[in-house]
């Protein structure tokens, strides 16, 4: 029996909520997303399968949980590897919502008299606080013109795996028993390697390098000068797009204390098994 003669495909999951993505589908590759006339996209619940495999270590980990679940939950988009990153929390977070509604629960404890409690997060208030950076703004640095792009999800995967590999080996290194030049030795490699991936994030960050005589967009290129530049004008690549990138962020929810009054501010993330785990 085909699926569109199941007399049950009346009872089979439905929009819950449509989402408006802060880049408008601007910056995803061709066919990797099917927009729509008004630019909203159906968002669906999660399937008992979307949740198996949300709570796969491994799949949490190399980033295919969350491709998955994307591409299960809004239909529209077809490779959410090709995804811009700021793009990916409004659509885990419309999909939390779809799932289990607007309000999310989490635990804080107060760095001033380590009281720990539980708040709500109204998701719907998450939402509209994701925007989209201004990517068509351009640096300028002498008679070179900085253009800029947001990273897509699997680029930056990679590098947040790569990241978390080196900063694993570093730990592993210190707590060695190795001779102290030894130590030594292998910590510097490391740092070199946390470089380059610095490095190779920032040239999927830059779309082109105009200057008076051409206008570079190879890859390969953008990375050598990068590695060549000076300290000055690479720090502040870095932070540029930093700044870019915190715009798509979350942004950490204001809490009081109700121990002792204390103020202060409880970081929220979305890519944890936690986060899909079923309302209370």
């Amino acid at each position: 029996m085909t699926q569109s003669a199941n007399p049950l495909k009346q009872y089979f999951r439905q929009p819950a909520i449509y989402l408006k993505l802060p880049s408008s589908g601007k910056y995803w590759p061709s066919g990797s997303i099917e927009l729509t006339h008004n630019g909203e996209f159906p968002v669906f619940p999660m399937t008992a399968i979307d949740e198996i495999t949300y709570r796969t270590p491994d799949a949490l980990f190399n980033g295919q949980a969350v491709v998955s679940v994307i591409q299960s939950c809004i239909p529209n988009v077809k490779n959410a590897w090709a995804a811009p990153t700021s793009d990916i929390n409004s659509m885990l977070v419309a999909i939390r919502l779809a799932s289990y509604g607007h309000e999310l629960e989490i635990s804080s404890t107060c760095p001033s008299c380590e009281n720990a409690d539980d708040y709500v997060l109204d998701l719907r208030h998450v939402l509209d606080q994701l925007g989209m950076p201004d990517f068509e703004s351009t640096m300028v640095h002498g008679d070179l013109e900085i253009s800029f792009a947001p990273i897509n999800y699997e680029n930056q995967n990679k590098s947040n795996q790569s990241q978390f590999d080196e900063q694993k080996m570093i730990q592993n290194i210190t707590n060695s028993d190795l001779p102290d030049n030894d130590k030594l030795v292998r910590l510097n490699q490391s740092m070199i390697r946390i470089t380059e991936l610095t490095v190779d994030a920032l040239k999927w960050s830059i779309v082109e390098i105009r200057t008076p005589g051409a206008i570079v967009s190879e890859t390969e290129y953008i990375k050598e000068f990068l590695l060549n530049c000076d300290r000055k004008l690479f720090n502040r690549i870095r932070d540029h797009v930093i700044d870019l990138r915190q715009i798509a962020e979350l942004k950490p929810l204001d809490i009081v204390c109700d121990n002792c009054k204390h103020e202060y501010q409880q970081t929220v993330t979305l890519d944890m098994t936690s986060f899909f785990g079923p309302a209370s």
